[in-house]
């Protein structure tokens, strides 16, 4: 699954085509903010992994996914139009979209 699928899924209880109307239990709805802690810091803790993985410090590994879309700052409706630009893993880019390479 693409990252903003879920986050879309988690914050607005909603399909892809944005149905049903209101989200499936509303009540479970969550924030952008805890959308993305339950991806990076809550998963890594439920690994095991809190010590390496899981926040942005130095020793930790340098796991990293840029997207053109600030989350927390965007309408949560606009989460579906967000793109991967690059992904780092353990520090290393492992993927790099095209328009991103033209511009370095």
């Amino acid at each position: 699954m693409h990252p903003r699928n879920l986050i879309h899924a988690a914050v607005n209880r909603t399909t892809l085509k944005h149905e049903p109307k209101g989200g499936w239990f509303p009540e479970q709805k969550i924030s952008v903010h805890d959308a993305l802690k339950a991806y990076t810091v809550n998963n890594a803790y439920a690994a095991f992994e809190n010590d390496i993985r899981g926040c942005l410090k130095k020793g930790m590994l340098a796991d990293i996914s840029v997207c053109d879309l600030n989350l927390l700052n965007c309408d949560q409706e606009e989460i579906l139009k967000m793109n991967i630009l690059m992904t780092i893993v353990n520090g290393k880019i492992v993927y790099e979209r095209e328009k991103t390479k033209e511009k370095r």
